[in-house]
């Protein structure tokens, strides 16, 4: 059963931030919409400005790492967020014992596809090393579309891949053809198809939406690491996550997919104030060591 506290983060969204999104063309805008409120960090956490492989970002850890390192990609719809937007998911990712990096990657549409996929392949590569440590790799919304992208990359290039993955809510198919982006228009707290499809579209800049590393709904997912994938129910990106998991068990891909009641999609970012976003992050933690 969901927790009072997402019942209320859904509704508040619904009232406040998905019309203020709705219609909006202008990145300027949806960035400065999407930036976090101040929080506490989680207690022995620090963030400290860094570079990885010439990508500038932000480092966030404890003292003791016993799980080791973790790419974190964050979402924003290719157009936005950043590090700073997304350290209450990164701060309670290291207080449970990664250190994690998430890279500033280069946004659209001042930089379409592929250039943030191409500073995240420098990014894994520098933190893997030689010879290679292990690492492991989330993201989420367009974050998680861009792990998925990422590991693709790296396969075809015989280069080393992540550990695991976990995916939350990622953003697989850019074309928007999954039944929940208009089945669940209404229901999602955050998002109209229309605006999705322009995002993907200043994404993209001209190259084809059913392109595979673009769109990973239409790859090949053979070879890729196991993949732990969390989306909500009422989301309007929650068929990508359906089909990409089918897919990847088609193609031969240990997946665990789970769907989460009332949460609004991103739940994970309000870790500091609700229960199911802790238990996503715990649960993503425990499948990636």
């Amino acid at each position: 059963m969901a927790s009072w506290q997402a019942h209320v983060f859904t509704t508040l969204y619904k009232l406040t931030l998905k019309p203020k999104l709705k219609g909006t063309r202008d990145p300027a805008r949806v960035r400065r919409l999407l930036v976090t409120r101040p929080f506490a960090l989680p207690a022995g956490v620090r963030l400290t400005p860094g570079e990885v492989g010439g990508i500038s970002g932000e480092w966030a850890e404890t003292d003791t790492n016993p799980r080791g390192l973790l790419l974190f990609i964050h979402g924003g719809g290719f157009v936005a967020c950043s590090p700073v937007t997304h350290r209450p998911t990164t701060s309670y990712l290291a207080k449970l014992g990664f250190r994690v990096f998430t890279p500033d990657y280069r946004l659209a549409p001042e930089n379409p596809f592929p250039a943030a996929i191409h500073d995240l392949i420098q990014v894994f590569l520098s933190m893997t090393g030689e010879p290679p440590v292990p690492v492991c790799l989330a993201g989420e919304s367009a974050g998680g579309g861009l792990c998925v992208s990422l590991m693709l990359a790296l396969r075809d290039a015989a280069r080393p891949m992540p550990k695991a993955a976990a995916l939350f809510s990622p953003w697989t198919d850019l074309a928007c053809t999954g039944d929940s982006i208009h089945s669940n228009e209404k229901k999602c707290a955050m998002f109209y198809a229309d605006d999705l499809i322009y995002c993907a579209k200043m994404y993209l800049g001209g190259t084809p939406a059913d392109d595979p590393l673009a769109s990973s709904h239409y790859a090949n997912l053979a070879k890729l690491p196991p993949l732990l994938i969390h989306v909500a129910a009422d989301e309007t990106l929650r068929d990508d996550s359906i089909r990409l998991a089918e897919h990847a068990r088609r193609d031969g891909v240990k997946v665990e997919l789970k769907i989460w009641p009332v949460v609004p999609h991103g739940w994970q970012l309000l870790a500091p104030r609700l229960p199911e976003a802790r238990q996503s992050l715990q649960e993503a933690a425990e499948f990636l060591t």
